[in-house]
C-alpha cells in the first residue's frame, strides 16, 4: 500500500504530474476537487479501509498539514512517499497566468503559500522523499531527496 504525499507551492506542477504519471494506479485526493475538509477526510478514510493507492494533491506546504494524511497513512500500514515541486514564486506565477482565467489562483495566494512553505523531511514519517522540477523543456525530472 502506497499513499503519496505532494508538496509545493501553486502552479508547480503537482496535478499535471498526477495526471501524466499516477492517474491510472493511485486515487487522487485534492481539495481543489472536493471542496470540503470533511469530503476530504471521507475519501482519505475511504482509501484507507478498502487499502487504495492514494496521492494527496493539495499544497501541503507545512508539517502540521501533511500530518494530516501522513499519520493516518503510517498507522493503517501505508509506505508514505513524498514529492516536493520546487519552484521559485516568479516561475510558478508566470505558469499560472498559463492557466484558463477560472483556475488562476491570486498572486498573493502563491506568495502566502511560498511564506508557509517548510520542505518536508523524513522525520515527519516520509518513507521515501524525491524532489520534482521542470526543466527548459517543460518536462519533470525526478530526483532522490538531497537536503
Amino acid at each position: 500500500m502506497q499513499a503519496i504525499i505532494f508538496c509545493g507551492i501553486q502552479a508547480t506542477g503537482k496535478s499535471t504530474y498526477y495526471c501524466q504519471r499516477l492517474l491510472n494506479s493511485h486515487v487522487r485526493i485534492s481539495l481543489d476537487l472536493l471542496r470540503t475538509r470533511h469530503r476530504e477526510a471521507l475519501l482519505l478514510q475511504f482509501c484507507l479501509t478498502t487499502q487504495a493507492r492514494f496521492v494527496v494533491d493539495n499544497t501541503n506546504p507545512t508539517v502540521a498539514e501533511r500530518a494530516r494524511y501522513l499519520g493516518p497513512a503510517k498507522a493503517a500500514g501505508y509506505a508514505v512517499v513524498g514529492y516536493y515541486f520546487n519552484s521559485a514564486a516568479e516561475a510558478a506565477l508566470l505558469r499560472n497566468q498559463l492557466r484558463p482565467p477560472a483556475e488562476q489562483v491570486p498572486e498573493r495566494g502563491i506568495r502566502g503559500t511560498r511564506a508557509r512553505l517548510k520542505l518536508p523531511c523524513y522525520e515527519e514519517g516520509f518513507d521515501e522523499l524525491y524532489f520534482v522540477r521542470i526543466d527548459d523543456h517543460g518536462q519533470f525530472v525526478v530526483e532522490p531527496w538531497q537536503v
